[in-house]
């Protein structure tokens, strides 16, 4: 439109309609726009989850999650010293145990050296400056995929976290750091805490995953470790229904009250929402995890030339940070460590 089409619409000036509020101004330039960004990801954000899988010099790759991989214990501290190389400060471990070691209860949990407590030992052998966290959930040693013991249909509360509780005593001695349970079983990071204090592990911090709603978004990780195609049911009687909002603060509330050091939401994209409400109303170290299911759809969308993946990875990070994270567990981590110090 020309400068006597507008006038006869009878339109103001820009500067009339804004006041001289030009908010363009700060994006005119690459220096003007970083003076003003107000949230910035860094590598201190990061968390690398890492599958694990028995035997030796193995490295599986997963077909749903495109450039990730199971590895044996004896090629984690070559991935640990790639992290520590990239300034990943932690590693999240999730084992593939084999069927034969999987029964109803997951017992084999509380085998001193089963995949998990040898992989904290291997990492921290190599890197021992390095943060590990481990999860005490019992799906992936159990042989119907539930996070808890399984009897007659029912998930049984409180004999699962006698269970855990005692898991996780065995893997802060092989060096765990964080203790993170998954498993959404009322009061286990209250005995999870008692446990460990009284084992002489009070160092040992707890990441609860306070919000872990029952999403679709899973699927990738259930192949990763082995137990898509055995679970029997869903869990939605103890994972927290998509919908709910408040019940996530209730959550979050009743497990800084038994001793949380830090919460995490789970998934992570879609429960944004849930993020900033938790950071807002409690003022805690508050995490989340960009799962398997938000992993596969970017680099699904990349390898088909529908996005341009790097950049969606990067900007879905920043979107955490500016949501209230201080961390985030993500597939992503040495790929986006690897962009950041470009």
């Amino acid at each position: 439109m020309n400068r006597t089409n507008r006038a006869r619409l009878d339109i103001r000036s820009v500067d009339e309609i804004t006041g001289s509020r030009r908010l363009r101004r700060m994006r005119k330039a690459d220096w003007s726009r970083r003076l003003v960004q107000e949230n910035r990801l860094s590598v201190d954000d990061l968390i690398w989850p890492i599958f694990l899988t028995e035997g030796e010099g193995r490295e599986e790759p997963i077909a749903a999650m495109p450039g990730i991989f199971r590895y044996s214990v004896d090629l984690l501290p070559k991935q640990a010293e790639r992290a520590a190389r990239l300034g990943i400060p932690a590693i999240a471990t999730f084992p593939n145990i084999d069927m034969a070691k999987r029964d109803t209860t997951g017992s084999a949990i509380l085998d001193p050296d089963n995949l998990i407590n040898r992989a904290t030992r291997a990492i921290k052998e190599a890197v021992p400056e390095i943060g590990v966290i481990t999860d005490v959930a019992l799906d992936p040693f159990t042989d119907h995929g539930h996070d808890g013991i399984l009897r007659d249909g029912i998930i049984l509360n409180d004999e699962t976290v006698e269970q855990i509780a005692e898991a996780a005593v065995l893997q802060a001695a092989a060096g765990a750091d964080i203790i993170a349970p998954s498993d959404m079983m009322d009061g286990r990071v209250g005995a999870i805490r008692d446990a460990l204090d009284a084992a002489g592990f009070q160092h040992v911090a707890i990441m609860s995953y306070a919000t872990k709603f029952a999403s679709a978004f899973y699927g990738p990780y259930r192949e990763a470790v082995g137990t898509g195609g055995l679970l029997k049911g869903d869990k939605k009687t103890y994972y927290i229904d998509p919908a709910n909002t408040d019940e996530a603060l209730r959550e979050t509330e009743q497990d800084l009250s038994e001793g949380a050091d830090m919460v995490m939401v789970k998934p992570g994209l879609p429960y944004l929402d849930i993020v900033r409400r938790i950071k807002d109303t409690f003022a805690v170290p508050t995490f989340a995890y960009q799962v398997s299911g938000e992993y596969a759809m970017i680099k699904a969308a990349a390898a088909n030339g529908w996005i341009d993946g790097e950049s969606a990875m990067m900007e879905s990070l920043t979107a955490f940070k500016r949501a209230g994270c201080d961390g985030v567990l993500t597939y992503f981590a040495p790929q986006a460590a690897e962009r950041l110090r470009s």
